[in-house]
């Protein structure tokens, strides 16, 4: 299966993700201390952390996402996009667009190339799938906009 066009399924093979290695510790930490106030949620991050290719930072892909990159993807239930940045918890502003990593969708996002697909369960517990349409610095994203 081609990773830039994987999907989990259920119990499938889920989409390979890659983590940088300049910011696993902090990722490692921010999933630690949520073991008491979110354990699933927290279970979830050190499980992505698990499974990822961890990566050197000057050899970070420029098409996946990570922290600090805005992200559009598409919701694929409602066929509607959004574009958010994933952030660490203390810089998270929805109402900017910028998502914490803990959070459902933000463990979905973390790691993933553009072109990849997969599902992720809403607070609300409603299963859903979503595909990474494309990736950019938030810098880069902010110059867009401009």
């Amino acid at each position: 299966m081609n990773a830039q066009r994987s999907i989990s399924r259920g119990g499938g093979r889920q989409p390979r993700i890659v983590i940088g290695a300049d910011c696993l510790d902090r990722l490692e930490a921010v999933a630690e201390r949520a073991i008491v106030r979110d354990p699933d949620l927290a279970d979830r991050l050190l499980g992505e952390i698990g499974r990822a290719r961890i990566v050197p930072a000057a050899k970070f892909p420029s098409n996946v996402v990570a922290i600090g990159r805005a992200v559009t993807y598409r919701d694929e239930a409602t066929d509607q996009e959004k574009t958010v940045t994933l952030v660490f918890p203390e810089e998270a502003d929805i109402a900017c667009g910028r998502i914490s990593v803990l959070t459902p969708i933000g463990v979905a996002l973390i790691g993933l190339a553009e072109g990849a697909s997969l599902h992720w369960d809403t607070r609300g517990g409603k299963r859903r799938v979503l595909t990474v349409l494309r990736v950019v610095r938030e810098d880069v994203a902010e110059e867009l906009k401009a």
